[in-house]
């Protein structure tokens, strides 16, 4: 087998006496989208970083398509930060212009809905066309291995979607993808998931294989903020989508006695558990530990 065009083994970082990533493990192989997931802070940004090559591990190894991090190597790959990496004051036809000059790459011109702001400033154009202006500047060089993170983060729905096309047309042409969303419904886009939570990795698999059989509570109340209110206070792992209340990996009987005497009628249910009700219990077994 060919080796990972990603891979971590054993890989912490520590800033001073804060451990941002602590001996995480994962690979990354051709044709398959791996999604990162995890709260702000959990240490995505930072693993993928010593991934590039970008910080060194305090300990471990990082690999990038089957060796050492280095400029030859991440030439070989694409890369959409946080921040985009566009700059603001040329246009959206410089911007691409530039990278593809950069990877010694003949500049495409900008297609679909990028043609009417081509002669535009970047720091003009709204955050979504940013976005795939960003997409189609790190596909330029037709990348082996792509890398996300919270590439869909403050998009519309329909424009989700689309970048989302974008990330499997690059898998199904071979393209290692690593890709971080806070959007849990991306989730099932992707192949494989890892979950990480106070900077470690503590799930990984499918989805289904993730959240296995964990299951919630769903409670069916009038006095909906009442009944937050209190479960929240008695430390159960609540959750609340618009008046819709949720308690993951809970025992009916101690919920039922909690909103009892409190005074709170409700109806309770089990109802199978989300990919981020799993995340929940797993990132607060993580601080119990």
């Amino acid at each position: 087998m060919s080796a990972p065009l990603l891979r971590a083994v054993a890989v912490t970082k520590r800033f001073g006496d804060f451990v941002a990533v602590d001996g995480v493990t994962m690979d990354v192989e051709a044709g398959e989208v791996v999604g990162l997931l995890g709260a702000n802070g959990a240490g995505k940004t930072t693993l993928i970083r010593m991934l590039l090559g970008l910080l060194a591990p305090s300990e471990g190894v990082t690999e990038l398509l089957g060796g050492e991090p280095d400029r030859e190597r991440r030439s070989r790959m694409g890369y959409v930060p946080q921040g985009l990496g566009l700059y603001r004051d040329l246009t959206v036809r410089e911007n691409l212009s530039f990278t593809a000059q950069s990877y010694g790459v003949a500049a495409r011109e900008p297609g679909g809905a990028l043609a009417a702001s081509a002669d535009v400033l970047v720091r003009d154009v709204p955050l979504g066309l940013q976005r795939q202006v960003a997409f189609v500047a790190a596909l330029e060089h037709r990348p082996e291995v792509l890398v996300l993170d919270e590439p869909t983060s403050g998009v519309d729905a329909v424009a989700r979607a689309s970048l989302w096309d974008t990330i499997r047309e690059q898998a199904t042409s071979g393209t290692g993808v690593l890709v971080t969303t806070h959007y849990m419904q991306e989730a099932e886009q992707c192949d494989r998931l890892l979950l990480m939570s106070g900077g470690a990795l503590v799930a990984q698999g499918s989805e289904a294989d993730i959240v296995g059989g964990t299951t919630s509570v769903a409670v069916r109340t009038d006095d909906w903020a009442r009944a937050f209110e209190v479960l929240d206070a008695a430390g159960e792992p609540v959750m609340l989508s618009g008046r819709a209340i949720r308690v993951a990996d809970a025992d009916p009987a101690r919920l039922r006695s909690v909103l009892d005497a409190a005074g709170v009628t409700a109806e309770l249910e089990p109802v199978p558990a989300t990919i981020e009700e799993r995340m929940m219990v797993l990132a607060r077994g993580a601080e119990q530990v």
